[in-house]
Parts: C-alpha cells; sequence; structure tokens
C-alpha cells in the first residue's frame, strides 16, 4: 500500500499491514513533527500505550504534531481513556490511528473520527485460518482480533469460510453444512456475530477431532 501524500486531519486507516501503511506515510512528515505509538512486544495497543499517547500529546509545540497510534488490536480500556482527547485534542495534535480491522476500534470513537478503509481485501486475515489444523489457540487468536466484528463483516466470514472447505475439498456432513446457513440466519436476525462465529468455529474443531 502506498500514500502518494500526507494525511493533514485526525484519521483512522483501516490497513492490510500496519508497518508497510507507516512506512509509506512517514516521509512525507518532517521527523520532528512525528510521533508513533506502539506496543513493541505485541499487536495490542494497550493502556500503556494510551498513557503514553496522552503524556505527549500534551508536550506542547508549535507546529503541527502528528501522532501515530499503531496496533492490530486496540484494547477497550486504552481507547476509553483515550475517548476524551482524541474528541477534543490539544492545540496543534493531529491524531492518525492505524488498524487492520475496524472491528477492533470502539463505535463510539469510530463513528466521530474520519476514516478510509485501505484494504485490498478481508480474505487474506479471515481465511488465514488453516481449516485442517484448527485448534483453540487459532481460534481464540482469531476471537479476540475481530471480538467487534460487525453482522456485514460476519457474514462474510461465514461464506469465505464455507468456500475455502470447498475448495479444499472438505467434505461435511448434513448437521455441519446446515449449521452454516444457520449462522448467516442468526447473524441476519442480528444475533451477536461473536456468539455465532465461536459456535461455528468450536464444531470445527470437534469435526477435526471426530476424524
Amino acid at each position: 500500500m502506498m500514500f502518494n501524500e500526507k494525511i493533514e486531519t485526525a484519521h483512522i486507516l483501516i490497513v492490510n499491514d500496519i508497518d508497510e501503511a507507516l512506512n509509506s506515510l512517514l516521509p512525507f512528515y518532517s521527523k520532528h513533527n512525528i510521533r508513533v505509538i506502539k506496543n513493541e512486544e505485541k499487536e495490542e495497543f494497550q493502556l500503556a500505550q494510551a498513557t503514553a499517547t496522552i503524556k505527549e500529546a500534551y508536550i506542547s509545540s508549535n507546529e503541527k504534531k502528528y501522532i501515530f497510534l499503531c496496533g492490530k488490536v486496540f484494547r477497550k480500556e486504552a481507547q476509553n481513556s483515550l475517548l476524551k482527547i482524541l474528541e477534543e485534542p490539544p492545540s496543534n495534535i493531529v491524531f492518525i490511528i492505524i488498524t487492520n480491522s475496524k472491528s477492533t476500534i470502539l463505535p463510539t470513537i469510530f463513528s466521530r473520527m474520519p476514516h478510509k478503509i485501505l484494504r485490498k481485501t478481508k480474505e487474506k486475515e479471515e481465511l488465514s485460518l488453516d481449516i485442517k489444523k484448527l485448534d483453540l489457540k487459532d481460534v481464540y487468536e482469531f476471537l479476540k482480533t475481530n471480538q467487534r466484528i460487525d453482522k456485514k463483516e460476519s457474514i462474510s466470514f461465514v461464506e469465505s469460510l464455507l468456500l475455502k472447505i470447498n475448495k479444499e475439498k472438505i467434505t461435511l456432513s448434513q448437521a455441519e453444512l446446515e449449521l452454516f446457513s444457520k449462522s448467516i440466519k442468526l447473524l441476519n436476525l442480528n444475533s451477536r456475530p461473536i456468539n455465532v462465529l465461536t459456535t461455528l468455529l468450536l464444531t470445527l474443531i470437534n469435526r477435526k477431532n471426530k476424524y
């Protein structure tokens, strides 16, 4: 992903690759006017990063200062601590959030900041699950990353998952096929997406353990 100009105002950027997007953007800014805040140990933006963000934002600047907040997952408590400063930033401070999925951003933040969805496709993230080797750890990581996945994204995921199963020539029982149909029906009826996906993925694990 390549950017051809700097982003001047507060934004949320939904991208495929956070580091690639960051490396493409930074050359448009003066080095002394940017700060990048991310967790160097994990892909989670946690309370420690939120605290560092607030501290940095209140360091006065006579020029615009761009603070990039980066993370695959943004913890809820971290976002809650940032709500006020994101809504009313100090003078000359511009926040730019870079992440992989809008589902990790609280609706209260997502609705108040301009956003650009620059992901080429969700297929790379969603279908990275290896169905034949699927285990509890894989399911946990997927659900953790997509805990705020919305109805439309969930339906797309279920459909893509079924396509991948067919492509890999994995035979499903009638009951398992019906579960896919039931999952989409429940999502259309506004059932909580994370609950529907949990049931579906755990069923696939149980299926693998049977054979």
